[in-house]
Order: structure tokens, then C-alpha cells, then sequence
């Protein structure tokens, strides 16, 4: 019998027998060519030799505990999994039979059907339908190292049953659950991976951790973890197919898109970072948000850069005309910013020819008033605010006060807090804690000889006086950054309550109070015009409301003058009419619009395709044929019948997008209006969420990611988390502590004035 030498290039081993058959991956392995007469199909089963007994070399059941396993894999291709190899190499392949016979037979191991043989090289080979590995192909290798790989195959789809694992799963139609069996995928295990550290914002180097990955090797040892470079290419694989998602929904959405943006600086580097957030209604009426740019803006943040930073945005996801308002904080570099922005975009396409464009943060506006306000009754807290920093000043003190406290059976837990004099909200938290130990003071000054600075009992008053002024201003503020956007109708009963307190404090007998109060109104009166007109139109959108509410806080607030102001209210929404109603609606939204579909073969498909282009037609004829004075006087009747209607029974769970979701037929201009006006948010609540995200993606012991990672994490996280949700929910971070920190703008450099709300650094990765 002739002897055929493979060599394999494997480590030199020796089987226990002392035969020159190698175990495992020996070097070189003797096997012995089958005799001519055994090429006639055989009917027994592959494995068997004609005595009936086990072969050596093909053992049964693909086990042999007393034969040695003789591994043939000879290549692996890692980039072409499952890949049908070139066309050059399918007209080679041998079609699973064995080239090398004169006289060839099919095969008969029930291994082929996982198996294609083919020419690589000259050489047969046999590559695995499910991962794509090259093995050994020829007839005179046997089966016994396919068998063996299938066994282990990653790629494998079905397993012995006995092996399967049952999973459950939820229908996402009607909530059902149902059993199916798990078939490990890498590629889908490496995609949960890289959304689970998007969404939870894990560092990227969580994958080299010891700890991480003896867990993941005991969870599913077939999982091959992956580096740190190959999971950030993952993420940038999610960013982009979420980001095209992101452009369909704002591409097909009709309404018009509500702009809020914000800088944030890093504190050591001082490298900005501007981010973009457009919010709308989509087609369901559901007020939704979506980050567009977390983008790295290059020194100086001039008005130029700004505006051009938003330009491109607005040309790359294609809403330059179908831009409401843009919300910004307050400062010279914004007001120059807005204005270059309306020489660069279309005022045609923009909202009553973009006057409604320019939209300050109100929560801002309210943190300027108070700190106006409190900047003026200085000296009247200022031994109080000495007394704090007395008695916290060591240790020693702290405890003495506790004790004295204690004696006194003051029953609170809080501990003396200082203020920071730019933050008005810890000022009043100190006042407010300070009064609950007001007899404690006392009593220490007779005991402790070098406390010199108690307060004397007006200063008491006017601690408690401001700290209850004070908390009407922060329940508002606190409102405006609540974690879910309200709508703009919302907003306005409140801002006319602050407008009416400072007025009835400005009458208030002690001068100090008064004082306040009348720096606080004259701030207040600046940005009254340009906040007051958003939210009048939104309240007059309420059916609950209408122009009830304007009748009922205008004459508090303008006094004589309040009919006139009702009156050019109301001329602004007739305005509104009439440049809705030039607008064809055909046009607005094109998410429910019919297409042709792709077979037209179905006689009844087509003619209703036919029938749906046809009335098509005819509302562009209705709608052409009507002259446009009609169409505006249509539209103010329209307004007029919804005013006179009345207004629905006040409820506080009142839904206004479901009502004008409802109502659409009956008054479908401002069905349009109100899609529109609901949508502005008054706050910059929304992107100022996104830095507490920045800042601790941004850490100190994570700071060398690279900006365009930074950008991708960042608006991957709200994409997935708006999908998740279903709504426009923001993270619940302390952004209410961040809008009061904010402070006066810069106005010496022309830069815009932002917040350093993390201590971090930013390298280049």
C-alpha cells in the first residue's frame, strides 16, 4: 500500500501506540491511501470499515476514546466568513466530488452538507457554509476533523437539541411572549456591547479590564471580546445608522423644527463645545427632541463661528427652512449671532419673516432678575453670612453648635451651609437653614467670647422676608428644568404671576424690599416684549384658556394699557393666519402621503393608486382656484369661531396634543399654528442636559477622548434613548442647578459667557 505524508506544520508529537500517527497537531501524519476497490459506493455508514468494526481513522459518532484526534485545519479566514469565495475560485470548485478518481462518486457523510469543496491553490479544500474556515478537503483526508469543527463551529446554527437553549421574547405587535432557542451571534453580542457603553456612558476601556473580562469568558466563553480600538469603530457604526434614522424622522416630519443651542468650555484647556438640539411634533402629535450636534468649536466663539456652526447644521440635516425659533442665553455675542443668521437664511421661509425667530432663555432671565435683586440687600444678610462661616470654621465649632442645638431641642438634621454669592439659590438655602438656628446663635454669644458678629433682629426679618419672596422665583425655575419639556402654553400663567409679585413688592414698606424689587422689575421689563409673545399665542392655543387668561393678568400687568396690548396679541395671530394659510397643505406633511407602489400587477391596486392621485389633483384645484384674500378671510374665521366657541372646563391632566390631534378637521390652520408654537421650548433646559452627560464622559480619569468621539457618544445616547422612551425624556441630571449657576455674560471679549460646570480636561486621543 502506498503511504501519502501531509505535512501540517504542527508541533512534533508521538501517539501512545508509537505509531507514526500524530495526536493532535503533530507535524507529520502517516495515512494510508484506501485500497482501489474501495472507491464503489459503499452502503454502510462513513466511519465503518466492511467488517463492521470502527475505523482508526474515521470513528463513529465522531468520537474515539481509544484512537487518537487528528486535527486537519490548514487555514482560516478570518474577513471572509461564510463568504462564497471569488468567482474564479467557484469555477474551480470540485462540486463534492473527489478530483482526484478517474472514475467519481458523490459523497456519502452527512458532513457535506455543511461543506463545499473547492480549488484553492490546486490544492481541494473544504470550507464550512457557516463561519467560512479552509480545511483539508481531499477524499483521503476522511471527515473526522469536519465533524470536529462543527462541533465547535461559532457560527453554527443548529445544535444537537440537546445542547439548545430556550429564550424568551416579546412580540413588539401585541405583547406576547413565545419560546424560541438562542443562537449565539458575535456580531450582534459585539453591537449590544457597544450600546450598552453609549447608553451608560462606561469608559471605552472597559473592555481591557481584568475583572470585565473574567466575566464575559464565564458568561458566554464563545464571545471573543473585542479591543478597545474595535469597540469605538463599533459605536461609530451605531452613530451612523442611528444618525440616518435621525434624518429620515426630521426629513418626512412636517412641522416646523424649534432650535436650542448652548456652549459648554472644558475648565483647563478652555476647548468649547457647542450643542444643537432640534424639537418638534412628529405626525403622532407627540412633542419630540433630537440632539443633531455635539461639535468641537475651534477658539475664538465669535459670532461668525457660531452662526456658521449652525448654518452647516441646519444645511446638513436640511431644516434651514423650516426653522421656528432658535433658543439662546443671553448675551451680546447671541443677539449678533441671531442677527448674521437672518441675513444667511431664507426670511420668507422663517415664521412672520423671522421676527419670532430670536427666542432668550427664560430660566436664565430669571436667574439675572434675582441676582440683580439680591446683589442690592448685601449688608442686610452680611452678619448672618458671617455667623455661618464662624461657626463652620473648624471642627471644634461645628460640634459646639450641634451640641447647643441639641440642648436647645431643635429638631432638624440640616447642617450650616455657606453660600456662594453668585448662585442665589444657595443663599437663600443659607438663610433658610440659618433661621432654623436662630435661637442657637443667641445663645452661643453669651458663651463664646470671640463670637462677635450675631445678627441683630432685622437682619432676621429680612433673612425671612427674602427667603419667602425667594421661593416663588425658585419653584419657577425649577419648573422651566423639569425632565419632561412642557409645552409652551404652559409657561405663561407663571411668568404673569412673577410679573405681579415684583409689582406689589416694589410697594413694599421696608425700602430695602422695595429697593430690590424695583432692580429686579427693570430687568424684568427688558426681556418681558421678547419672551411674552410666544407664550400669549401658545396660551391663547389652549382651549382652556383661549384669550381668557389675557383678559384676566393683562389689566394686573399693563393696567390701561392692557386692551391695546390684548389687541396687537391678537393681530400677531391673524398674521399668523394669513401666512398659513398661503401655504398649500398638500405640502406640509408628507409622512402620510401615498406612494406608487412598487407592483402595480394587482387591477385593484392600481386603480386605487389612480383614485388616491386623482383627489390629489383636485385639492391642488380647490386649493388654486381660491383667491388669496379668501383663504385669509377663511383663516381669521377660522380663529374667530375657536375664540368664540368658549373655553373647556380647566383639568390638569388636560392633553393639548391630543386634543389638536382631534380637532384638525374642525380647524385645520391652526391645528398647523399649534403644531408649530407648541413645540418652542423658552428654556435652553435641553441642550444645557446634554453637559452633564459631556462632563462625565469628560472625567479627569477619562480625558483624552477625541471630539468627533465625544460627538458621536453624545448624540448616539439621546438618539437610542429617544427610541427606547418613545418621547423627548431627558436624563434626570441636575440641570436646574446648572441654569442658577449660570452668571452675567462676558462682555469685554465678545465671547459668549459659559458656565464651567466640571472640572475636566480634553487631549486629543
Amino acid at each position: 500500500m502506498e503511504e501519502t505524508n501531509i505535512n501540517t506544520n504542527k508541533s512534533d508529537s508521538s501517539s501512545p501506540s508509537g505509531s507514526p500517527l500524530r495526536t493532535g497537531r503533530g507535524p507529520l501524519q502517516t495515512v494510508r491511501s484506501p485500497s482501489p476497490f474501495s472507491r464503489s459506493p459503499s452502503p454502510l455508514s462513513p466511519g465503518s470499515s466492511p467488517s463492521g468494526s470502527p475505523s482508526p481513522l474515521c470513528p463513529l459518532n465522531n468520537e474515539s476514546p481509544k484512537s487518537p484526534m487528528v486535527d486537519l485545519e490548514v487555514e482560516e479566514q478570518e474577513g471572509s466568513r461564510g463568504s462564497p469565495g471569488t468567482e474564479e475560485e467557484r469555477e474551480q470548485e470540485p462540486t463534492n466530488e473527489d478530483s482526484d478518481t478517474s472514475k467519481k462518486r458523490k459523497t456519502t457523510s452527512d458532513v457535506w452538507a455543511h461543506f463545499t469543496r473547492k480549488k484553492v491553490e490546486g490544492k481541494v479544500k473544504a470550507q464550512c457554509h457557516h463561519c467560512g474556515k479552509l480545511y483539508l478537503g481531499d477524499s483521503s483526508q476522511g471527515t473526522t476533523h469536519l465533524h470536529n469543527h462543527l462541533a465547535r463551529c461559532p457560527r453554527m446554527k443548529f445544535k444537537d437539541i440537546r445542547q439548545q437553549v430556550l429564550i424568551k421574547q416579546q412580540n413588539k405587535v401585541d405583547g406576547t411572549m413565545s419560546l424560541s432557542n438562542y443562537q449565539f451571534d458575535q456580531a450582534r453580542v459585539r453591537n449590544k456591547l457597544a450600546r450598552m457603553v453609549i447608553l451608560h456612558e462606561y469608559p471605552l476601556s472597559m473592555v481591557d479590564h481584568i475583572g470585565f473580562r473574567e466575566f464575559v469568558t464565564d458568561l458566554q466563553p464563545m464571545f471573543k471580546l473585542v479591543t478597545r480600538n474595535t469597540l469605538k469603530s463599533d459605536i461609530f457604526k451605531i452613530y451612523d445608522n442611528e444618525r440616518e434614522k435621525a434624518l429620515k424622522i426630521t426629513d418626512k416630519n412636517g412641522s416646523r423644527m424649534a432650535i436650542t443651542t448652548d456652549m459648554w468650555t472644558s475648565s483647563n484647556k478652555k476647548r468649547g463645545f457647542m450643542v444643537i438640539t432640534a424639537h418638534f411634533i412628529d405626525h403622532a402629535w407627540t412633542l419630540q427632541s433630537r440632539v443633531l450636534r455635539f461639535v468641537y468649536v475651534p477658539s475664538p466663539h465669535t459670532k461668525d463661528v457660531l452662526a456658521d456652526v449652525l448654518v452647516d447644521c441646519f444645511l446638513e440635516w436640511n431644516i434651514d427652512r423650516k426653522l421656528s425659533t432658535i433658543t439662546v442665553d443671553n448675551c451680546s455675542t447671541n443677539d449678533a449671532m441671531i442677527r448674521l443668521l437672518l441675513n444667511k437664511l431664507d426670511t420668507s421661509s422663517l415664521m412672520l419673516g423671522g421676527s419670532m425667530l430670536h427666542m432668550r432663555c427664560a430660566a436664565h432671565i430669571l436667574n439675572l432678575i434675582v441676582q440683580d435683586g439680591l446683589s442690592l440687600i448685601g449688608d442686610g444678610i452680611e452678619r448672618i453670612r458671617d455667623s455661618v462661616i464662624y461657626w463652620t470654621g473648624s471642627p471644634k465649632r461645628r460640634q459646639k453648635f450641634e451640641e447647643n442645638a441639641h440642648q436647645l431641642r431643635i429638631q432638624c438634621t440640616k447642617e450650616l451651609v455657606l453660600d456662594c454669592k453668585t448662585r442665589w439659590n444657595s443663599t437663600c438655602l443659607m438663610l433658610s437653614t440659618a433661621l432654623i438656628y436662630k435661637d442657637v446663635f443667641s445663645r452661643l454669644a453669651k458663651r463664646e467670647t470671640s463670637y462677635t458678629c450675631l445678627p441683630y433682629d432685622h437682619d432676621w426679618e429680612v433673612a425671612k422676608d427674602i427667603c419667602g419672596r425667594l421661593e416663588l422665583f425658585s419653584s419657577v425655575t425649577e419648573f422651566f428644568s423639569g425632565r419632561k419639556y412642557p409645552t409652551t402654553n404652559m409657561y405663561f400663567s407663571m411668568v404673569c404671576e412673577l410679573k405681579i409679585a415684583l409689582n406689589e413688592w416694589s410697594l413694599s414698606p421696608s425700602e430695602m424690599i422695595s429697593t430690590m424689587a424695583e432692580s429686579m422689575l427693570t430687568k424684568f421689563n427688558s426681556y418681558w416684549a421678547n419672551v411674552s409673545v410666544v407664550m400669549a399665542i401658545s396660551v391663547i392655543l389652549d382651549p382652556r384658556y383661549k384669550m381668557k387668561l389675557l383678559e384676566f393678568y393683562y389689566p394686573s400687568i399693563y393696567g390701561v394699557n392692557s386692551d391695546l396690548e390684548i389687541e396687537k396679541i391678537k393681530n400677531l395671530c391673524y398674521d399668523l393666519l394669513d401666512e398659513y394659510g398661503d401655504v398649500d397643505e398638500c405640502l406640509v406633511d408628507n409622512e402620510g402621503s401615498s406612494h406608487m407602489p412598487a407592483s402595480t400587477s394587482n387591477q385593484g391596486a392600481q386603480i386605487k393608486f389612480r383614485l388616491i392621485g386623482s383627489m390629489s389633483r383636485f385639492d391642488g384645484f380647490v386649493n388654486n382656484s381660491s383667491s388669496s384674500s379668501k383663504k385669509h378671510e377663511s383663516g381669521r374665521m377660522e380663529f374667530d369661531h375657536f375664540i368664540d366657541e368658549g373655553v373647556l372646563k380647566r383639568s390638569e391632566d388636560f392633553n393639548i396634543l391630543a386634543w389638536w390631534k382631534n380637532n384638525g378637521l374642525k380647524y385645520p390652520t391652526l391645528q398647523r399654528i399649534a403644531r408649530d408654537v407648541l413645540a418652542i421650548p423658552v428654556t435652553t433646559v435641553a441642550s444645557e442636559a446634554a453637559f452633564s452627560t459631556s462632563g462625565r464622559l469628560l472625567s479627569p480619569h477619562r480625558s483624552r477622548l477625541h471630539p468627533k468621539t465625544i460627538e458621536a457618544m453624545m448624540c448616539a445616547q439621546n438618539w437610542l434613548w429617544s427610541k427606547i422612551n418613545g418621547s423627548s425624556i431627558i436624563p434626570g441630571d441636575s440641570t436646574f442647578q446648572s441654569i442658577l449657576n449660570d452668571g452675567e455674560p462676558n462682555e469685554d471679549d465678545g465671547s459668549c459667557a459659559t458656565i464651567d460646570r466640571s472640572c475636566i480636561t480634553i487631549d486629543e486621543d
